[in-house]
């Protein structure tokens, strides 16, 4: 299950061939992002487990199973940033449980993002899925 609009950035890079062009156009997503707020840059919202500096903040309408789950973040690193924007694409407005069903390796995979970054990165993103995953999992539960 992948959103509209990240829908609209696979066939971004499907047009985009050059992997410096993509590159580019998620760091100009990232820079689009509004920036989180430096009240919300606590310890609480930090993401560990990523090279760079990685908050993100739920904002999650209703309670349980079907609450839709929406989220805010930030990052010290553009391309990073640019990240989390593609996670928004990929997660932002769809129900909890859908949160939970989606496969973000084989969204991302989609986009080659899987071959062409760094272990670093990988695993930053695999940590920024992650605490995507127990946000949405803990509003599940009615936790």
């Amino acid at each position: 299950m992948a959103s509209e609009a990240f829908e609209e950035i696979v066939d971004t890079f499907e047009f985009l061939e050059d992997w410096e062009d993509r590159y580019r156009h998620v760091i100009e997503m990232g820079k689009a992002m509004e920036p989180l707020s430096e009240a919300f840059k606590v310890p609480a919202t930090k993401v560990d487990g990523c090279a760079s500096q990685v908050w993100l903040m739920a904002d999650v309408e209703g309670a349980g199973p079907e609450a839709i789950y929406h989220f805010k973040g930030d990052s010290d690193a553009m391309i990073v940033k640019g990240l989390i924007a593609v996670l928004r694409a990929l997660y932002d407005g769809l129900t909890v449980v859908q949160v939970l069903e989606t496969d973000a390796g084989a969204q991302l995979a989609r986009l080659g993002l899987d071959e062409h970054l760094s272990s670093q990165r990988s695993n930053g993103l695999r940590a920024m899925v992650e605490r995507i995953r127990t946000q949405a999992a803990g509003v599940a539960e009615g936790v």
